[in-house]
């Protein structure tokens, strides 16, 4: 169950930004005790790797926070968010961690169940994520972008570690997901009702 926890939120953490989830690891494994890489991810923890991760990181962090250029950010991290999700549930879940002591015992063989899983997951935030941010910039002119942006990305940090050290609150980061998921739903309905009740409202030319 921890290893599930742990992997889910390493993924989810991924749909929120794709590099975070991956640095945090590769930190926590080359500078802590509190993650123990399989000997198959340990290229996580290499210095170039981190540095890379780290210019990716930083790319991301600043394009989310501009209007218009974050919507073209997320059609890039489309394919991205996904991909570094399985990538981080995969290394998460098959890590030995402060609270995860035999990962293999819960996964088995089947390595790329861990995998296919995280890509689904964090393409499930990433699509929240996207859908919320047209709403975000519309009511707020554009200026709630940046602050938006920061959110999530303070979230993503917090799921990532709390994945890693305690992820059983896991759960607690999930559930504000959905309620985010939800109130994106219901923003987009309120303004597609306003947009057929204006248009409707439209005399029409030859009437």
């Amino acid at each position: 169950m921890l290893e599930a926890l742990t992997g889910t939120g390493l993924a989810a953490s991924a749909g929120l930004n794709a590099y975070i989830p991956l640095v945090v690891m590769g930190l926590l494994a080359r500078y802590t005790d509190l993650i123990d890489l399989p000997t198959g991810w340990s290229w996580l923890a290499n210095g170039w790797t981190l540095l890379i991760l780290a210019l990716l990181l930083a790319i991301e962090v600043v394009a989310d926070k501009v209007p218009v250029v974050d919507h073209v950010n997320d059609v890039v991290q489309t394919v991205v968010r996904p991909t570094a999700g399985g990538l981080a549930f995969g290394a998460g879940s098959a890590s030995e961690t402060v609270t995860v002591s035999d990962p293999g015992s819960f996964f088995g063989s089947h390595q790329w169940v861990p995998i296919a899983a995280g890509v689904v997951i964090a393409l499930c935030v990433h699509g929240v994520k996207a859908a919320s941010r047209p709403v975000v910039n519309t009511t707020t002119a554009g200026f709630g972008a940046p602050v938006a942006s920061t959110a999530e990305d303070v979230g993503s940090v917090l799921m990532s570690v709390l994945a890693i050290v305690l992820p059983v609150l896991v759960l607690v980061g999930l559930l504000f997901l959905v309620f985010g998921g939800v109130w994106v739903v219901r923003r987009r309905r309120k303004r597609a009702k306003r947009t057929q009740l204006s248009g409707s409202g439209t005399p029409h030319p030859f009437g």
